[in-house]
C-alpha cells in the first residue's frame, strides 16, 4: 500500500508527520506501508517503530560510542546526490552480505529528478575523508532515518549505530517529538539494531488498532500472532 499527495510538489512537513504516525514510511519518492516481509519462502511480520524523543536517555553503551567517535567531524547539509556519496556507498555495498540497492540514487530517487521530501545528510569525516553518511527526512515535528552507510575499514566504530545516535541528537536539538527508524521483523533479528538507541523510549505500531504501544517483545509477538490470524489460509499457499 502506498500514497503520495500528487497535488503537492513536495511532501509538507505536517503531511509527513501524519503518515509516519500511521505506520507509513518513505520508499524512493513515495510513502508506503507493509505488514509482511517474505524471506527465503518464509513470511515474517513487520512492526514499525518510533522513539518518543523527550523520553530518550542514552545509556553507558550509547555514551561510550559517542565518546570513542568524537574525534571525527560531523556536518549536516541538504541532501544532494554527489559522486563522493556514491563512491562511499559502493564501498559499503561491496562489504555487506545482504541485498541492497545498487546506488544511493536507486534508493532515494529511483530515476526521479526532483526529491519531494525535505531530506538532509549527516556526514562523518576522518580528516578530509568521508567515512559515513546518514540520510534523513524532516517533518514539522518528526524525523525519519532513511539510509546509513559507512566505509568498511571503520567497521569497528559501529558507524551505523553512531549515525542513529547523531540523528537523534539532532532531532532533540530541533525539539522534535518523534524519531522513526523504520521497522523490525518478528523472529528475524537482522533489524533489531534499530532498538539500540533507547528501548525504554521506543514504541511499536499496532496496525490493528492504529495505536502506538510501549515496545516489548511480548507485544510484538502478540501483534504478529494477530496479523497472521487475520489472514485467510489461502494467503499462505505460496509459502508452504
Amino acid at each position: 500500500m502506498s500514497t503520495t499527495p500528487s497535488y503537492l510538489p513536495t511532501i509538507r512537513g505536517d503531511v509527513l508527520d501524519y503518515y509516519l504516525s500511521q505506520g507509513y514510511y518513505r520508499m524512493h519518492q513515495d510513502l508506503f506501508t507493509c505488514r509482511f516481509l517474505p524471506v527465503n519462502d518464509n513470511l515474517y511480520t513487520v512492526h514499525w517503530l518510533r522513539l518518543v524523543l523527550p523520553e530518550v536517555e542514552f545509556g553507558s553503551e550509547q555514551r561510550r560510542l559517542l565518546r570513542i567517535n568524537e574525534r571525527f567531524t560531523t556536518t549536516i547539509r541538504p541532501f544532494q546526490l554527489t559522486a563522493e556519496l556514491e563512491a562511499l556507498y559502493a564501498q559499503y555495498r561491496s562489504s555487506i552480505t545482504f541485498d541492497a540497492p545498487e546506488t544511493v540514487e536507486a534508493f532515494m530517487l529511483a530515476g526521479a529528478t526532483h526529491n519531494v521530501f525535505n531530506s538532509e545528510v549527516l556526514e562523518v569525516r576522518d580528516g578530509d575523508q568521508l567515512i559515513a553518511a546518514g540520510i534523513f527526512d524532516s517533518g514539522t515535528r518528526t524525523m525519519a532515518g532513511i539510509m546509513n552507510f559507512y566505509h568498511p575499514s571503520y567497521r569497528k566504530h559501529s558507524l551505523g549505530k553512531y549515525l542513529m545516535l547523531l540523528k537523534i541528537k539532532h532531532a532533540l536539538a530541533k525539539q522534535n517529538t518523534h524519531y522513526y527508524p523504520g521497522y523490525l521483523v518478528h523472529n528475524y533479528p537482522k533489524f533489531d539494531y534499530k532498538l539500540f538507541p533507547c528501548v525504554a523510549a521506543t514504541e511499536v505500531f499496532d496496525c490493528t488498532s492504529g495505536l502506538w504501544l510501549p515496545f516489548s517483545w511480548d507485544t510484538v509477538a502478540a501483534q504478529s500472532a494477530q496479523i497472521i490470524a487475520d489472514l485467510p489460509n489461502e494467503y499462505f499457499d505460496e509459502f508452504e
